[in-house]
């Protein structure tokens, strides 16, 4: 099993961040292109609550399941993949108030990449590309709750 982790700071609440993560827009919104974010199936984070979506990568669809868990509405949610490429996906988002306009945000994943020999390989290919993810998801992020109109 193999772990990534990627943190930054966000200059706004926690209460914005922890907005920003229940709108059901916001995985579109930190989805890179080219990828398209199609859901069957969306409920608001809350424990036991689940996503249920398909990742178009090009002409691959890549269809999706998690179930959010350790809902804490002050400091985070995990989801964990119950469908999907991965043998084993658990991702942990964390929000830490730094002061009253500066937010912590880190992710945290531990992942074990598929076994079948497509879903092995769309695994380990978006493994691969989790820097490059997050990265995005962090301009983003700042982009969308950093800018004057989001105030």
């Amino acid at each position: 099993m193999s772990t990534y982790t990627h943190r930054f700071r966000v200059n706004t609440s926690l209460d914005r961040v922890l907005e920003f993560h229940q709108d059901p827009r916001a995985l579109k919104w930190l989805t890179p292109p080219p990828v398209i974010v199609q859901f069957h199936d969306f409920e608001p984070v809350a424990e036991n609550s689940r996503v249920d979506f398909t990742m178009w990568m090009g002409p691959l669809p890549v269809r999706w399941v998690a179930i959010h868990s350790e809902v804490d509405p002050n400091a985070g949610f995990t989801d964990s993949q119950v469908h999907g490429p991965f043998k084993r996906w658990v991702h942990r988002h964390n929000f830490r108030r730094i002061d009253e306009q500066v937010t912590e945000i880190e992710d945290t994943i531990e992942a074990e990449p598929g076994s079948h020999p497509v879903w092995g390989l769309v695994s380990r290919f978006m493994w691969s590309n989790l820097g490059m993810l997050f990265s995005h998801r962090e301009r983003v992020t700042r982009r969308k709750l950093e800018s004057p109109a989001a105030n």
